[in-house]
């Protein structure tokens, strides 16, 4: 069954923290050890997750304990986003694709936690 690389949502959520981390080298630099690491770092651990949860797929409640905290991670990131607009550090645009795009991981992660059994 391939490698937790292979998930279409460890690649989509992936692709949102690599999108993040590439425009928040535009925040100020005042946000250097706030929003802009807290934004990175939440981003990047739906990812991590998602992998220390395919470790665990033998296991489904382990499975779904991680793909739960990836999913906070998700939220979390949707938080921090608030924050980038609010604050003018992203255009409404960036701030709609990027809660669109993490919506549809969080949707995955939840499919994902309601069948665990057909990641085992």
């Amino acid at each position: 069954m391939g490698t937790f690389r292979d998930l279409v949502v460890y690649r989509k959520a992936f692709k949102l923290a690599m999108d993040i981390f590439q425009e928040s080298k535009n925040f100020p630099p005042e946000e250097k050890y706030s929003l802009t690491d807290q934004i990175r770092r939440s981003s990047r651990s739906v990812c991590s997750c998602i992998g220390e949860a395919y470790r665990k797929r033998k296991h489904p409640k382990h499975f779904a304990s991680k793909l739960t905290d990836a999913d906070s991670e998700n939220t979390e990131t949707q938080v921090w986003c608030d924050f980038a607009l609010t604050c003018k550090y992203i255009t409404k645009e960036k701030y709609d694709n990027w809660i669109a795009e993490s919506e549809e991981v969080g949707r995955m992660l939840y499919s994902m936690i309601e069948n665990p059994e057909k990641f085992s």
